[in-house]
């Protein structure tokens, strides 16, 4: 049978799965098996096995569970209502004030949560019904706080990195340094924005926080995220050092965490339980996904459409430049219909042989998947940072959409920005292995 209408009939059966509500793992295991039915092979259920294996005994996987683990034991702290308290009277005099403290915030917590959703969502309840008190523009508000939620994906330590990197097979140690150059960029081109719009905007932003600080109030203020900054230097700072993996780094995250929520009077043992339960499930759910996703990898290996994908990009002589256009076009599609760990599993197999083809630095190429779900996250109808701001405000979900609207282009300028300098990613893991 004819590659072509094999892929063809694949790509069907996926968009049918998913539409219809199946789970993604099983959805991914399915069109597998459908494949492999097609060119007739017969060891359909070895294969499952052996790739089911291969897929959950990789080292680096420990680590996934355990910064999980760490961001919902955070998660049930005072930590973001002590970033919010420590942040603000330093920021008072930029123009946009308190929006400012949106960003920094999703940033800092983004260093410890990994995650988008949870940024997203700890920063949010916090920050957004404090900016309303004080007469903020609620669009500017919501914007802020959606773009700002998507740096849990890109500032290490990043959950999709460490899936990025366990698909890739390179090291997830030297994707993390790759992530924090451009999370910074990112943070910057936010709140360039914010002072830019706030300056322009004015009269549509008439607040009344007026209040000014004392020297001595800024220094008091610091205190207050001492104990959060110990903790992304004990963590990132074991890895850069190379005083810890990534798995090891991890486990020091989450006693360190659960220190922290003791010592912020946080911890209870009703917490620590849900805070196992939650990760547990999420681990299990990421777990389910990269099975399917390895079986997946798999049945294409047998089927030979990588292979195919990657001689047909040569034969349409891209530079890699065109070909990143392209990829950035097709991740975007497909993050408007699925989550950002579902885009990076479906597509690494497929994607990558075209990338190595094209001589794009894998490391390079992580970081610029990344940020291209970054973009996704903000993106109806899936977008998942839009339905978590939707759950916290009540509104509309293309009001929330449309408020986030400038923050995905803003996204689209950093990857224009990494493409052209591609140092930016490249500099600090070159550091690392020199």
């Amino acid at each position: 049978m004819d590659i072509t209408f094999i892929g063809f009939i694949l790509f069907v059966c996926l968009i049918l799965m998913l539409t219809s509500g199946i789970w993604v793992a099983l959805t991914l295991t399915g069109v597998s098996v459908i494949g492999l039915l097609l060119i007739e092979n017969n060891s359909i259920g070895l294969l499952l096995g052996t790739s089911s294996w291969s897929a959950m005994t990789s080292w680096s996987l420990t680590a996934l569970p355990l910064f999980i683990w760490m961001g919902e034991i955070l998660f049930r702290t005072r930590l973001s209502q002590d970033l919010f308290e420590g942040l603000s009277p330093w920021l008072s005099k930029l123009p946009g004030k308190l929006l400012h403290v949106n960003i920094l915030s999703c940033g800092i917590f983004a260093a410890v949560s990994g995650s988008s959703a949870a940024t997203a969502a700890t920063i949010g309840r916090m920050t957004l019904p404090e900016l309303k008190k004080r007469g903020y523009s609620e669009k500017m508000a919501i914007g802020t706080l959606a773009g700002s939620g998507t740096l849990g994906l890109l500032i290490p330590p990043s959950i999709i990195l460490i899936v990025y990197g366990v698909s890739a097979e390179v090291s997830i140690a030297r994707l993390f340094l790759a992530g924090a150059l451009p999370g910074l960029v990112l943070i910057v081109l936010f709140m360039l924005y914010t002072v830019i719009w706030t300056l322009l905007n004015k009269e549509s932003n008439n607040t009344a926080d007026e209040k000014t600080y004392t020297f001595k109030e800024k220094i008091n203020s610091l205190k207050k995220l001492i104990p959060i900054m110990i903790l992304i230097g004990g963590v990132l700072g074991s890895i850069y050092q190379g005083f810890a993996t990534p798995t090891e780094a991890a486990a020091l995250g989450v006693a360190g965490a659960l220190l922290l929520s003791a010592m912020l009077g946080s911890f209870s043992w009703a917490g620590l339980g849900g805070s196992i339960v939650g990760a547990v499930k999420n681990s299990c759910m990421l777990g389910l996904i990269l099975v399917g996703a390895h079986f997946l990898t798999l049945a294409m290996g047998f089927i030979g459409i990588p292979n195919a994908l990657a001689e047909w990009i040569a034969t349409l002589g891209l530079s890699p430049i065109g070909l990143i256009v392209y990829l950035t076009i097709f991740f975007v599609i497909m993050g408007c219909f699925l989550d950002g760990i579902s885009v990076i599993v479906l597509t690494t197999s497929v994607v990558l042989p075209m990338v190595i083809q094209a001589d794009i630095d894998l490391i390079w190429f992580g970081i610029f998947l990344v940020l291209v779900v970054e973009m996704s996250q903000i993106t109806p109808p899936v977008g998942f940072n839009l339905f978590v701001i939707q759950a916290l405000t009540g509104k509309n979900i293309f009001y929330v959409a449309k408020a986030a609207l400038p923050f995905f282009f803003i996204i689209a300028s950093a990857i224009v920005i990494i493409t052209l300098f591609p140092n930016l990613v490249l500099y600090l893991p070159t550091l690392m292995s020199s």
